[in-house]
């Protein structure tokens, strides 16, 4: 990606007017002045590495190395090589010199994603990294000293994961020194009119179509929808507008069945409309547990995320109702 689609990129999804996205914004421009490490939060399709490029881009770093590692996309037995590197034959398959993500950072920033799922053994080693800026390959015989900025990220809440004993706790506090919660969509009041305008430009521009007309009665319904998959799907739906009904003014009943999950028939005054016979909200939550693991085939990970939860709480809420 060129700087210039960076800054395009950062500046069509981070946009937005409500006060909770303008508060993190500002507090991230703050802190991309200094080299405090940052932890930044927040559910999955918020932006949380948009984030963090942008904490790079305002920072004394900017003109150095951006690099990025997914800590959940690397096998467990890798980790430790794809953070710090390795020396020929230190292990099997190990033919050649590898310079690890830190070494390929030195002078600039390190993004970890989702480092909640780094495994225990390479959560000390970035922890010793962090304390004293020192790094050994593995089959290396001495540490090497790295100038690096450590930004993370995660949609899991570390604290829970911290008390179930499979994150550091002295990696957390270490993390957690300048901790970014970007609010989810659902509470961006305001934003989804704007980044519709925003994405339906840039997309239309990008597949050479006529852009598609979102209609006030689509756009109030947008903005009723809860957005479990965020920015993310937003994005994804008004792509879908883009390229398979470019041109066309499009109102509620243009999105085919399926585009957005149905909504609770709205009160009066807007919202969720409770029933004259009431609810057990005790019922309601194991229902919506159910259904969200139905959909997913049981994968707790995605079904957290279309009830806008973390994992842990998730799990936490299916032991509570002994939900198998």
């Amino acid at each position: 990606m060129t700087q210039a689609q960076e800054h395009k990129m950062l500046a069509a999804e981070l946009i937005g007017e409500s006060p909770a996205l303008q508060s993190v914004v500002r507090s991230a421009r703050l802190v991309a002045a200094t080299d405090a490490t940052v932890l930044i939060l927040g559910e999955s399709g918020t932006g949380k590495e948009l984030m963090a490029r942008l904490v790079h881009r305002e920072s004394r770093r900017a003109g150095a190395p951006w690099v990025t590692l997914n800590c959940a996309a690397i096998p467990v037995d890798l980790v430790e090589s794809e953070l710090f590197g390795h020396r020929r034959g230190a292990f099997t398959g190990a033919q050649a010199d590898k310079r690890g993500r830190v070494q390929q950072a030195h002078g600039g920033t390190l993004f970890l994603d989702e480092v909640a799922e780094l495994p225990l053994a390479a959560q000390g080693k970035l922890l010793r990294f962090l304390e004293n800026g020192e790094c050994q390959a593995l089959g290396a015989d001495r540490a090497e000293r790295v100038d690096v900025r450590i930004l993370a990220a995660t949609h899991q809440d570390l604290r829970a994961r911290v008390e179930a004993g499979t994150f550091r706790a002295d990696l957390f506090y270490r993390l957690h020194v300048i901790p970014l919660e970007l609010p989810p969509l659902r509470e961006r009041d305001g934003d989804v009119p704007l980044l519709v305008k925003r994405f339906c430009r840039e997309l239309a521009g990008r597949h050479g179509v006529e852009a598609p007309t979102f209609t006030p009665a689509l756009l109030r319904r947008l903005a009723a929808y809860p957005w479990p998959g965020n920015v993310r799907e937003l994005r994804n739906l008004v792509e879908r507008c883009v390229v398979l009904l470019h041109g066309q003014t499009l109102t509620p009943e243009s999105l085919p069945e399926g585009w957005l999950a149905p909504l609770a028939t709205p009160a009066t005054g807007g919202g969720w409309q409770l029933p004259s016979c009431g609810l057990s909200l005790e019922a309601l939550e194991i229902e919506l547990i159910r259904q969200a693991l139905a959909q997913t085939g049981g994968n707790r990970t995605r079904a957290a995320d279309l009830l806008g939860l973390t994992r842990d709480t998730l799990l936490y809420r299916m032991k509570k109702h002994t939900i198998a």
